[in-house]
C-alpha cells in the first residue's frame, strides 16, 4: 500500500531532474574556445608520448636510430606548435564568441600540460640520451621549467597587467624556446644555462605583447614555417638540418631579444615621466 503525503501532492515526477539539466550546463557545457582549449592539452600529452615512444624507450633498450629519433623529436615539437595554435585561437574565438565559465582554468591546465610539462619532459629525455649530458643536472632543469611555468600561470591568473601585455614570457613561447635550445645540439653546460635563463624570463616581470592583430598573424605564420622546417629536418631533405638550426637560433634570438626592447621602453618611459614631472614643479 503506498500511502501519499499531502505536502508532496504537488510533486510532478521528473521536475528536480529537469531543474538539474537547467542547472548544471550553464558550468558543464563546452564552447568552441573550450573545445580547442583540450586540443591542446591533447597535442601537449601526444608531445610526451612521441618523446617516450620514439626516443627514451629506444635508447633504454639499446635499439636507437638516429633516423626514428629524429623523427620522434620533430613530431613532438610539432605537436607541441599545434598546442601554441589552439592556445592562440582559443583566445580570439573566446573573444569573439563566448567561452564556458570555467574556460580560464581549462586553459591554465592545458597550458601546464602542453608548455610546461611537455617541454620539461623533453628537456629531461635530452640529458638521458645526450652522449655529454648529466642526468641528474638535467632533471634539475627539466624540474625549473616545470615549475617556472606553474608559477606563471599562477601569477597569470592573479595579477592584473594593462590590456595588451604580459608580465613574464608567456609560456608557449617559453616552451618552444626550451626545445629550440636542446635541439641546436649545443654542449651541455651553455643548454643548461639557456634553458634555465628562459624559465626565470616566464617568472620575471619583464613585459611581453600580447599577440592580437598583426602580431597574432605573425606569430601564426611562424609556427607554420616552424613545423615546415621540422618536417624538412626530419625527413632528411637537402638543407633539412640547416633550416632547422636557423629557426631555432632565430626563436632563442627572438627570446633574448624582446626583453631588451621592453626593458629600453620601460627605462624610456621612466625618463619620459621624470621630464614631465619636473617640468610641471613651478
Amino acid at each position: 500500500m503506498t500511502v501519499i503525503d499531502p505536502d508532496t501532492t504537488d510533486w510532478v515526477p521528473g521536475a528536480d531532474a529537469d531543474d538539474d539539466a537547467e542547472e548544471m550546463p550553464l558550468s558543464l557545457r563546452l564552447s568552441i574556445a573550450d573545445t580547442l582549449t583540450l586540443g591542446n592539452a591533447t597535442c601537449g600529452f601526444m608531445a610526451v608520448y612521441f618523446t617516450t615512444t620514439g626516443i627514451l624507450i629506444p635508447h633504454l633498450s639499446g635499439s636507437a636510430e638516429t633516423g626514428m629519433a629524429r623523427h620522434s623529436a620533430a613530431t613532438a615539437v610539432i605537436l607541441m606548435l599545434l598546442a601554441a595554435i589552439f592556445d592562440l585561437c582559443d583566445g580570439l574565438v573566446a573573444r569573439k564568441l563566448r567561452s564556458s565559465p570555467m574556460g580560464a582554468e581549462l586553459d591554465n591546465l592545458s597550458d601546464l600540460i602542453s608548455f610546461g610539462l611537455a617541454p620539461a619532459y623533453f628537456v629531461l629525455v635530452y640529458g638521458m640520451v645526450a652522449d655529454d649530458a648529466h642526468q641528474r643536472v638535467a632533471a634539475v632543469a627539466a624540474i625549473t621549467v616545470l615549475l617556472a611555468v606553474v608559477l606563471r600561470l599562477a601569477r597569470f591568473s592573479c595579477v592584473t597587467m594593462k590590456d595588451g601585455m604580459f608580465q613574464g614570457m608567456p609560456s608557449p613561447f617559453g616552451a618552444l624556446t626550451v626545445v629550440s635550445i636542446v635541439l641546436l645540439e649545443l654542449p651541455f653546460v651553455p643548454t643548461l644555462l639557456a634553458v634555465i635563463g628562459v624559465a626565470w624570463l616566464m617568472v620575471s616581470r619583464v613585459e611581453y605583447p600580447k599577440p592580437r592583430g598583426i602580431l597574432a598573424v605573425a606569430m601564426l605564420s611562424w609556427i607554420v614555417g616552424a613545423m615546415g622546417m621540422l618536417a624538412a629536418w626530419a625527413f632528411d631533405a637537402p638543407g633539412g638540418q640547416l633550416l632547422l638550426q636557423t629557426g631555432c637560433v632565430l626563436q632563442v634570438v627572438l627570446g633574448a631579444v624582446i626583453p631588451l626592447f621592453a626593458t629600453a621602453r620601460r627605462v624610456n618611459s621612466i625618463r619620459d615621466n621624470r621630464r614631465e614631472a619636473r617640468a610641471a614643479q613651478p
